[in-house]
């Protein structure tokens, strides 16, 4: 077994100063061997080692285009994607190679995108592949690196957070007044995307009291009610004092006299209190905003921006298909996806509705070209599991599940449709220990206690899953499951007072013809015949090729 020692201290290279210099061992070699191996893991290879100059293979539109267009921030779990890409690089190659020792020293100094990859390179590669040991050498000393534009671009937002900070306490409006406004609204982001939001509005407040450039006012203004509408902890939103931030920032955008400057902030400001308004729970107020801005885009922005259109054009797409305008919804995508043909995550969106309709194979591909497009994607997997498990590939549901929780083990709702599908199989074993590895992360998710509630069931502990469907039930009022297998529970029992109201109060939420059915059979037990044959005939006009439909309607 070959052994290298590598120094993971991030004041070396900043982000991904182990990744790149592992792939600096590893890429020249990989070339010689299985050079489509590496054109396979391009994006990986490119964002944490861009030193080695691997050509691009999957490209997007933001690449050809001026930083300042480039609008769109990568996300705090796109490390993820990044991490779990360059492990199946890392293994894929030295499957091929032989096995090697990796000395990490100074690993307690490393970035966390080195620290995510170290953990993800040690779950998903066996140690007799691949071995990180500690090793000991000092630490640097000083400052981090910092390459500001590298870290926006990349979502390097830890980095940003640490290397920002320090800048600012070196800058000041009257000394530097374009950099010290762009570094603070670049490391107010970052602190919101890593959770620091309180860091993030100080960093506002302190910065409104230094400046009175009305641009720059109208962004921390727009920056202070993200912050509020996005928190991530729900408790902490308000989407109320959100738009009275948001107002000013669309006050301050509308008077500036650049018409091409204005169309682009005020659009910009628009977008984001459509967001506010979706909290405040005022969808039509949302979708006429973002229809503004859209407009604004579309009238003085010709030719530019085209990064802001599509942004603008998928939302709209979005509340679209809230608003049950699905036909207009598909149509807006489409112009979001032929702008930039390259950028995996409007397919995942337009898959989910195509995926409503009904219309399966075409929600499939969608799913499949984000995995294309990108590094391992753990909600295209997910996506797929239940394009799969709608037309009856339960085996492909379940592989596609457990490739989810293998990227990212922290992937709650895979836990979730894993377990249910797997108590629904009759391996409650199993779905017993999804459901709790689920709520051992989120102990309070509602679909999570209605699976453990139906492993209860199947197992014959009543008194149980009652009182898992009851917390369930406790926990979201509209869990359409949790009324229905409560409602199963209680026709099981024999008390067909509780499934009727049970399964009646799924109906109201949900019209299905399996819960017409199971509503008729509770019925026709209670001895209300009249009853049931209306809810069989009714189910019969939603599944008319149902053959236990057919068959109870028919009498048998």
């Amino acid at each position: 077994m070959d052994t290298i020692v590598l120094d993971a201290d991030r004041r070396i290279r900043g982000p991904y100063t182990l990744g790149a210099a592992l792939l600096g061992r590893l890429v020249p070699e990989a070339l010689e061997r299985s050079p489509d191996l590496v054109a396979a893991h391009d994006i990986e290879i490119r964002v944490a080692a861009p030193g080695l100059g691997i050509t691009a293979r999957r490209r997007t539109l933001a690449e050809g285009l001026p930083r300042a267009q480039r609008i769109l921030i990568p996300g705090a779990r796109r490390t993820l994607r990044i991490a779990n890409g360059l492990a199946e690089f890392v293994r894929d190659h030295l499957e091929r190679a032989g096995p090697l020792t990796v000395t990490a020293d100074n690993l307690g100094e490393a970035d966390p995108t080195d620290t995510e990859l170290v953990e993800v390179l040690r779950r998903r590669i066996d140690p007799g592949l691949l071995r990180i040991v500690p090793g000991g050498a000092e630490p640097r000393t000083g400052p981090l690196r910092a390459d500001f534009d590298r870290f926006r671009d990349e979502g390097f937002h830890h980095a940003m957070a640490e290397a920002g900070l320090e800048a600012l306490r070196g800058t000041s409006y009257a000394s530097a007044p374009e950099r010290r406004r762009l570094l603070v609204q670049r490391v107010a982001a970052a602190l919101e995307a890593v959770e620091r939001e309180d860091e993030a509005r100080a960093l506002y407040d302190r910065a409104r009291r230094d400046s009175t450039d009305p641009r720059h006012r109208a962004t921390l203004a727009y920056g202070t009610a993200m912050i509020l509408v996005r928190h991530h902890d729900h408790a902490r939103r308000d989407p109320e004092e959100a738009l009275a931030w948001i107002n000013e920032a669309v006050t301050i955008t509308a008077l500036l006299p650049d018409r091409r400057e204005r169309a682009f902030h005020l659009g910009f400001d628009l977008n984001g209190k459509a967001l506010v308004e979706v909290r405040r729970g005022r969808m039509a107020a949302a979708l006429a905003l973002v229809e503004e801005a859209v407009e604004l885009a579309e009238r003085d922005l010709p030719g530019e921006h085209p990064i802001h259109r599509l942004v603008l054009y998928a939302n709209r797409a979005q509340l679209l298909a809230r608003a049950g305008r699905v036909q207009e919804a598909l149509a807006d995508y489409a112009v979001a996806i032929g702008a930039d043909p390259g950028y995996p995550d409007y397919y995942l969106d337009r898959g989910s509705v195509l995926h409503g309709l009904g219309r399966h194979a075409d929600a499939l591909a969608d799913y499949e070209a984000a995995i294309r497009l990108s590094p391992p994607f753990p909600e295209a997997y997910y996506n797929r599991a239940e394009v799969r498990y709608a037309t009856g590939d339960l085996d492909g549901a379940l592989t596609d599940l457990g490739h989810t929780l293998e990227l990212d083990p922290e992937f709650v709702p895979a836990y979730a449709n894993r377990s249910g599908l797997l108590a629904a199989a009759g391996d409650h074993d199993a779905a017993r220990r999804d459901a709790e590895r689920g709520l051992a992360l989120a102990p309070r998710d509602p679909h999570l206690r209605c699976v453990l509630g139906q492993v209860e069931a199947a197992a014959g502990s009543r008194a149980a899953a009652l009182a898992a469907f009851d917390l369930a039930l406790e926990l979201d009022p509209d869990l359409v499951a949790a009324w229905a297998s409560r409602g199963a529970l209680a026709f099981e029992s024999g008390d067909h007072a509780a499934a009727l109201d049970d399964l009646t109060q799924a109906l109201k939420l949900a019209e299905s013809a399996e819960l017409l059915f199971n509503r008729a059979l509770v019925h026709r037990a209670a001895g209300r015949a009249h009853e049931a044959r209306q809810d069989l005939l009714r189910a019969a006009e939603l599944a008319p090729d149902d053959p236990d439909i057919t068959r109870a309607l028919a009498g048998e």
